[in-house]
């Protein structure tokens, strides 16, 4: 008999996470306009906005898995939680650019903490036979506020403006917190004073008490994933004008939802059912001939497939890598688990939206969906050699699934 998945906690938390990242997606859309046209801002100092806060996130991510793993972890959850509520009511005091730099570095802390800390308490409290298909739901939270929260922001900020804006939003992050404190996070006990084990933290400032090792392998395959999508994510609006197809881009990320709606319920139960490669490798694929497809697009419907296929792809392959890097740690530490391969997928997205802009700026946006497409292809390599290959040689039953 199935061990029952959408438990009342289980719901707390998608939904505590639905709100964050909502949040996150709409002002991501909405703050530069903000900033050029509140504060007289210019496109630079937009682009800081969003550098601030990912620069924050990345800066806690070790922090927070760590704390994550202790025994006040409920307390340090509730706090990231209040802390990112408060920095939603900041918004409406932005009236010059540094006080809204300083909003949105401390907006980004609270974020590193809160997101860390509900995927880790979320992979726990999913049935251990149903991993793959409780973390595929869960992602499904991050995946639908992705594609409803700059549609909601934009609609919002033309039709009503950025007060109204503000206070949505500060609703949000207190539907966040107030939801935060309905869900049971499993409990942490104070770890007994013995020898430290390869699999335990080590005394004094060792990186090891920050970052898991053995979700490393898994996680550069996601940073290289995170690169690739950097580029979706900032520059297909641009992209879909460069080549007369403005009206079709509106619908892009509809599609790109729709398709992981469609697909989550397989996916998900497949991956609890099928070693890990057999989805890795025909979602990698997917992923990298919806870019190319990308790439060549001219007209609507192969601009429009190339959102399915990288919904389907990339849609797909980010809940499984996240539970794998969860799944390759041992139980106590999924907080420092979790918080390593955010590191590493907020690294990408940083450092993917500089070199693919660059790129983009130098040859064109069709040639950067090319290289974007190649780094996917190269991330199935770095996944052969840090996880296929090594998983081969132990019984399938002792490798990560």
């Amino acid at each position: 008999m199935k061990e029952k998945l959408w438990t009342k906690d289980f719901i707390g938390v998608c939904l505590s996470s639905f709100f964050i990242f909502i949040t996150f997606y709409s002002l991501s859309a909405t703050l530069p306009a903000f900033v050029t046209e509140q504060l007289n801002g210019d496109p630079g100092q937009a682009g800081w906005i969003m550098t601030a806060f990912i620069i924050a996130a990345v800066l806690m991510r070790p922090f927070a898995g760590r704390w994550l793993d202790g025994p006040k972890r409920r307390i340090v959850l509730l706090l990231s939680l209040c802390l990112f509520m408060l920095a939603t009511f900041a918004y409406p005091l932005a009236g010059s650019f540094g006080i809204l730099l300083l909003i949105r570095f401390i907006h980004g802390l609270s974020f590193g903490v809160a997101t860390t800390g509900n995927g880790a308490i979320a992979i726990e409290l999913v049935p251990k036979n149903r991993k793959g298909e409780g973390m595929g739901y869960y992602a499904l939270t991050m995946n639908l506020a992705m594609v409803l929260g700059p549609f909601l922001g934009l609609v919002i900020v033309e039709h009503s403006g950025f007060r109204l804006l503000f206070g949505v939003f500060a609703v949000f992050g207190a539907l966040a917190l107030a939801l935060g404190g309905t869900f049971r996070v499993p409990e942490r006990k104070a770890p007994a004073k013995a020898a430290p084990s390869p699999e335990s933290d080590v005394p004094g400032f060792h990186w090891r008490n920050f970052v898991e090792p053995k979700s490393i392998p898994i996680s550069l395959t996601a940073m290289l994933m995170a690169v690739a999508y950097s580029g979706i994510l900032t520059f297909v609006p641009v992209y879909a004008k460069e080549i007369g197809l403005s009206a079709a881009a509106s619908y892009y990320f509809v599609v790109y939802a729709a398709m992981i709606l469609l697909s989550r319920p397989f996916t998900g139960k497949l991956f609890d059912r099928v070693p890990t490669r057999y989805l890795v490798y025909p979602t990698i694929a997917l992923y990298t001939v919806g870019l190319v497809v990308l790439a060549g697009a001219h007209h609507g419907f192969v601009f429009l497939l190339s959102a399915a296929l990288i919904g389907l792809g990339f849609g797909t392959l980010g809940p499984v890598l996240q539970t794998v890097a969860v799944k390759a740690a041992p139980a106590h530490r999924t907080g420092k688990a979790t918080g390593t391969y955010f590191i590493f997928f907020d690294s990408g997205a940083g450092i993917g939206s500089v070199v693919l802009g660059s790129i983009a700026a130098a040859a064109g946006t069709r040639a950067m969906y090319l290289v974007s497409a190649a780094v996917v292809a190269f991330g199935a390599f770095v996944y052969f050699v840090s996880m296929h290959r090594k998983s081969r040689s132990v019984p399938l039953s002792e490798s990560v699934r």
